[in-house]
């Protein structure tokens, strides 16, 4: 039995002048370990004095669900990502984690969530909606989200994460037996709110950052230099306002497509924004169905060893949405 801390360990600076209050996280999932050496490289600058927080307040958090980390896999006992909610009655350990980290969201107002993903591909951002007050997720702060996003590194951004997750929820509940929902949590339609999502509900603004494969060994600078972009970006640091990327490119998550079967296999190994063309071959099911794109576009998020049942690619395709560039 793997035991894992009861609790969780912050690092905190505080400016002596007002300013944001900036919360980066790394390894939500414990498999995704850029974040973590990138927070690292950056706590041990500010430790050592060749970095300094001028303004408002900085909580790092190298390693926010510490089982899944110590298993060396992407879930303790589940997705920490997923579903993320304060739990009056915690069942497992994310649930105790949630506890800590959605009060720890309130309190700050602008989110770097440091990521990794499976296959190769190159790194991106992921922001949330327009502004809108709609029910799903209704947001105000689109263009501090946006400029935060151009200046973190990398050349792609996508969107459109949680209304293409809330319609995949809803083709996972006509497939599934009334039965079988208490134990199948992603059949829950709060199943797609994580990190970002809480934040935005709380009145903030987030920004998830992808830093390229797991193992990578370009993947940790990545962090860490999008972490000191974010800190002159918000004023928090004597250092100038990183110049936005103007060679972005934008895409639209516009499906997930969930494995059924542990015998689901992929027509070849994809990596993340590896392009399609409308009818081309992407899987094929357990009984010899073929799954093909349905429009021209790109994998993203591609995974082969998904569970059944739950999320196995995303399908994007080209935003027109206007980032203020």
């Amino acid at each position: 039995m793997t035991l894992a801390p009861p609790f969780l360990h912050l690092h905190s600076f505080r400016g002596f002048e007002p300013g944001p209050r900036l919360l980066v996280l790394g390894a939500v999932h414990g498999n995704e370990t850029a974040g973590t050496r990138g927070i690292e490289r950056v706590i041990a600058e500010l430790e050592g004095g060749s970095l300094t927080l001028r303004r408002g307040s900085l909580t790092l958090v190298p390693v926010t669900n510490p089982l899944a980390y110590m298993k060396k896999q992407r879930m303790g006992d589940r997705n920490l990502n997923r579903n993320l909610y304060p739990n009056a009655a915690p069942q497992d350990y994310e649930d105790h984690i949630a506890n800590v980290l959605c009060p720890l969201l309130a309190e700050n107002e602008v989110l770097l969530d440091l990521h990794s993903f499976h296959t190769a591909g190159e790194p991106f951002a992921m922001i949330g909606p327009p502004n809108n007050d709609g029910v799903l997720e209704p947001f105000a702060h689109a263009e501090k989200e946006q400029a935060l996003a151009l200046r973190l590194g990398p050349r792609r951004i996508v969107e459109g994460w949680l209304d293409t997750y809330a319609a995949g929820v809803q083709k996972r509940l006509a497939r599934t037996q009334p039965s079988e929902r208490a134990q199948l949590l992603s059949t829950d339609p709060r199943y797609g709110v994580g990190t970002t999502e809480t934040m935005r509900s709380q009145g903030g603004y987030g920004v998830t950052l992808e830093c390229g494969q797991h193992e990578d060994p370009a993947a940790p600078p990545v962090a860490w230099r999008a972490i000191r972009n974010t800190l002159a970006h918000l004023n928090m640091v004597d250092a100038a306002n990183p110049a936005a990327n103007t060679g972005i490119e934008l895409l639209r998550l516009a499906e997930v497509v969930d494995r059924l079967h542990a015998d689901d296999h992929f027509v070849q190994p994809w990596a993340s924004y590896d392009r399609v063309a409308a009818g081309q071959a992407i899987a094929r099911r357990h009984d010899g169905s073929v799954l093909s794109a349905p429009r021209d576009g790109h994998i993203v998020f591609p995974n082969p060893a998904a569970l059944a049942g739950n999320e196995w690619f995303y399908f994007a395709q080209a935003s027109q949405r206007d980032l203020g560039t």
